[in-house]
């Protein structure tokens, strides 16, 4: 970490370690920041899709046909920015199997559904802890038990210095190195203040600042970036600004990824927290838009597949399934239905013959189906 790309003292200090290299302590938030009309703009239309969003999420019949879903699609998402190569097809597949949940061997997936657990988990505990440092630890041993890394502590805050740099690198050689354990704990507290503070600072841009934070602490031996998305999400239900967990940042910093790790590291070096917030307040307007037209366009699909199959109970029991995951066996049919597997078998044949599922493997055992729309739906790439 170069010294002299530390131009500005807005956002912290260099420490200098006997061990010869330099970490980067943050100042306790909020920093001072000018707000311009560029920016109020930027948090209007944040807002807006964001309550736009949240109004919708109110508004489903069944929001839980969507919320499970966009949970795994944010975990593949998220996963994916730390170099995870499970995809949304892999994971949905990987959960059915005669109609049961087995534990993968694959080392991706298992790392992608410990994401989901982990988010699941932290939306239940806010029914019972605020947003904190317990909660985060909480969410954090979810992540990181029983996948690569879980070695580094899972639910502990690191004891050991760490730094953030390619393979191979050292504290002296490293692009940025964390505040030092002890820095690292007083830091913590500041920021666990910073979350209760209530308000004082737009919500949004309360959010953009915990976010930057949490990265620069790094508290963790590993999963720091996974947890500060999860905490976006987090927060924002917390404030009661989503009425359910539909909002995810995964998708834009996956598209932009290299404008997000330069801004962060110029709130750094440079004291630049305008710049990052306006990217935030983008990145919010833009998934909470995509989200918005995703919901709706699965709304409108479960409309006209159960308009299609009215009078045939059997395949629309199956209906409602398909949203949460839209891959079908006849053994998960036979699960859901309760009924014989002749049964289960024939309803798969009319949910076929109404052009809603499709066998993908070929085989006349061990049959996979797809409801191909809506995958496409919940798939859909982050333009």
């Amino acid at each position: 970490m170069n010294p002299n790309d530390f131009s500005e003292s807005k956002s912290g200090r260099l420490l200098p370690a006997p061990q010869g290299f330099i970490s980067f302590v943050p100042n306790s938030l909020p920093p001072p920041i000018e707000f311009d009309m560029a920016l109020a703009l930027a948090l209007s239309k944040a807002d807006a899709a964001l309550s736009e969003l949240s109004g919708l999420g109110g508004q489903l019949p069944n929001p839980h046909l969507l919320i499970s879903p966009y949970i795994r699609r944010e975990a593949v998402l998220s996963s994916r920015i730390e170099g995870t190569k499970a995809s949304l097809s892999d994971l949905l597949i990987d959960e059915i199997e005669d109609g049961n949940a087995k534990r993968s061997v694959n080392a991706d997936i298992q790392e992608v559904r410990n994401y989901t657990h982990a988010l699941e988990h932290g939306v239940a505990l806010l029914s019972k802890l605020p947003l904190s440092l317990r909660l985060v630890r909480e969410i954090h041993s979810k992540l990181m038990t029983g996948v690569r890394g879980d070695k580094a502590t899972p639910g502990e805050f690191r004891r050991s210095q760490n730094w953030i740099g390619p393979t191979g690198s050292t504290p002296v050689t490293a692009a940025f190195v964390p505040p030092p354990v002890p820095e690292m704990n007083e830091c913590l507290g500041e920021w666990e203040k910073f979350l209760h503070m209530r308000d004082a600072i737009p919500d949004l841009i309360q959010c953009a600042m915990m976010h930057v934070q949490f990265e620069t602490i790094h508290p963790f031996l590993d999963g720091n970036g996974r947890v500060g998305r999860l905490l976006v999400t987090l927060f924002l239900l917390e404030r009661k600004r989503l009425s359910q967990p539909l909002l995810y940042l995964s998708a834009f910093i996956d598209v932009h990824k290299s404008d997000y790790y330069e801004l962060l590291q110029r709130v750094r070096t440079h004291g630049e927290w305008v710049p990052w917030i306006r990217y935030f307040l983008q990145g919010v307007t833009e998934t909470a838009t995509a989200a918005g037209e995703q919901a709706k366009e699965l709304h409108r699909l479960r409309e006209q597949y159960r308009a299609q199959l009215r009078g045939k109970p059997n395949a629309l029991g199956l209906i409602d399934d398909l949203f949460i995951n839209p891959y079908m066996t006849v053994g998960r049919a036979t699960k859901i239905l309760g009924k014989t597997h002749p049964t289960a078998k024939a309803t798969i044949a009319v949910l076929e013959q109404s052009e809603i599922l499709r066998e993908i493997t070929g085989r006349q055992w061990g049959r996979f189906y797809v409801c191909q729309p809506v995958l496409d739906a919940l798939d859909k790439p982050f333009a």
